[in-house]
């Protein structure tokens, strides 16, 4: 009998383990709104302070996210040694929805990890960087690629040096809207 036994445990074992995949993927957070109180991880400046897309982590056992006032900030935040690693969800601004660049609407945020990022264009983060420009959608990428400049990438294709690396604000600043 306890033979018998044996197979079935194993089958219910593999379907728990299957099961409790599934409510970690249904437990990711959804992205919150910033306010004037979201204070900037690296800067410590009020995120509604910095003009263009933002960015926001959650990670595991916290309600609330870790905020940043760039993309480019929080790319690094996933990329340096020191800082944990137990990341729950990464949501950037959707520039592919937003219509304003330095104060996207509430609402446009797209899932990090699935989104086509911008390297390289003519627009500059909050604090006068180079930035890594978030879209949802690989053709508002590419059409902004063309327009703005830049190259195309997904969230694991993003270079370090791209991130981590001083680079001088671009000189043309940032000419408008994303959409523009």
């Amino acid at each position: 009998m306890r033979i018998r036994a044996l197979p079935v445990l194993a089958v219910l074992a593999l379907l728990l383990a299957g099961c409790g995949e599934k409510q970690e993927l249904a437990a990711k957070p959804t992205p919150l709104e910033p306010t004037a109180a979201s204070v900037s991880y690296f800067c410590a400046m009020g995120v509604l302070e910095h003009g263009g897309p933002k960015g926001q982590i959650f990670l595991e056992g916290k309600s609330e996210p870790i905020w940043f006032g760039s993309v480019r900030d929080t790319f690094a935040f996933t990329m340096l040694p020191e800082e944990p690693k137990k990341i729950v969800a990464i949501y950037v601004n959707d520039l592919a929805k937003a219509r304003n660049w330095d104060r996207p609407e509430a609402g446009d945020w797209v899932e990090a990890r699935s989104a086509w990022f911008v390297l390289g264009s003519d627009y500059t983060g909050g604090m006068g960087d180079k930035e890594a420009v978030p879209f949802s959608q690989e053709k508002a990428a590419r059409d902004f690629a063309a327009r703005h400049g830049g190259k195309v990438a997904r969230f694991a294709e993003v270079p370090q040096s791209y991130i981590l690396e001083s680079g001088a604000p671009s000189e043309a600043g940032n000419p408008g809207a994303a959409g523009g």
